[in-house]
């Protein structure tokens, strides 16, 4: 069998694989319900109203790309999808919390119409990729960097190609590596002594096409430890806009760029102030999750913030403790790359939410 067949078979085999995992955890969820009547009319109906909110667009339709609208009614569909369970990339971002226009759970509540039925929503990439970094060797013009990589699913590990990242103030590295079957991987970065400051390791991870994952490792090079994500800017994407907010008066932007698994770009800056700045993002042709990257300076220090677009992992939702839960995981599609998705319901007591949303 030529190569190209052999992997057109094992892409295939990825995403069977993966589909039919979702549809028996559905099934086990369901199982206990099924001998009762009662119970099994309990159980169709919070599975109805799963596939609901991701079946259709809610309204009005187009609700996720407007910041300042709350949606009459709730659903995650892109309108004028020609396939089922395809979300919109803008309504997913909004129910991250981190998000500037997410919704708060009682609005989500609320435009569900179901009074009596209690919502979590949580979204996260198919698989899963860390990165640590294992050595540090400085030399006499360039530090060099031994990074460990590991890809698994549910504690399985993957074998996946890798498509790495360096930034750094406006220096930019492209790598690539792979994990091997036991799910490991390795890269050695050099960077220049004259950049110092906070570096970006942006990590891709691909089985196939659809199949791909992240992970963004923040680092000191030739500085202390670096500030926690948010310190100094705020990074909230929208209707394919990336919205800046400066949060302290001395920063300067150095540069915007855009990371996928097969491109990098610089962003084109489109609006400003002292305080706020707006860039335009590319609708790019590549089935991958999007990572938006400033550069800057505060003073004499560096900094690099990030974001991914669309804001996954989030989760959203009540607290719904371990009774009465029903418990229904999909595969769905977000800009043409695949999720895991699971949305938990429970009963509640109609008056006291009503009372909530009233």
């Amino acid at each position: 069998m030529p190569s190209s067949s052999i992997d057109t078979f094992l892409a295939s085999s990825v995403m069977i694989a993966l589909v039919l995992s979702a549809m028996v955890s559905t099934t086990e969820i369901l199982q206990p319900y099924l001998g009762d009547r009662s119970q099994r009319t309990f159980a169709e109906r919070h599975y109805q109203l799963a596939k609901y909110l991701l079946l259709t667009t809610g309204t009005p339709a187009e609700w996720g790309s407007s910041p300042d609208t709350v949606p009459t009614s709730f659903g995650l569909a892109l309108a004028n999808s020609l396939h089922p369970y395809e979300l919109d990339i803008d309504k997913v971002t909004r129910l991250n919390n981190e998000s500037a226009s997410s919704l708060t759970y009682p609005q989500l509540f609320a435009s569900s119409g179901v009074y009596d039925v209690a919502l979590r929503i949580e979204i996260n990439t198919v698989f899963d990729l860390s990165t640590t970094l294992v050595s540090t060797l400085e030399e006499e013009n360039e530090t060099i960097y031994d990074f460990e990589l590991y890809a698994e699913r549910a504690g399985l590990p993957i074998s996946a190609q890798l498509k790495c990242y360096i930034i750094i103030r406006d220096y930019i590295q492209n790598l690539t590596s792979s994990t091997s079957s036991t799910g490991t991987g390795s890269l050695q970065v050099s960077i220049p002594n004259s950049n110092n400051g906070t570096a970006l390791l942006v990590a891709f991870a691909e089985i196939q096409p659809e199949i791909v994952t992240f992970n963004v490792h923040k680092f000191g090079h030739k500085s202390s430890t670096p500030e926690p994500d948010g310190t100094f800017m705020r990074l909230n994407p929208l209707d394919y806009m990336l919205a800046a907010s400066l949060l302290y008066p001395d920063e300067e932007v150095l540069k915007a760029q855009i990371f996928t698994f097969n491109y990098s770009f610089n962003l084109t800056q489109v609006s400003g102030s002292n305080q706020t700045a707006e860039f335009e993002i590319p609708q790019l042709i590549d089935s991958s999750p999007m990572i938006l990257v400033i550069a800057g300076f505060n003073g004499s220090s560096s900094f690099a913030e990030w974001v991914s677009y669309p804001q996954v992992p989030l989760e959203i939702g009540a607290d719904l403790g371990e009774s009465d839960v029903l418990s229904f995981p999909y595969i769905v599609s977000i800009n043409n790359v695949l999720y895991d998705l699971t949305i938990e319901s429970g009963g509640m007591i109609i008056d006291n939410i009503q009372k909530r949303t009233d």
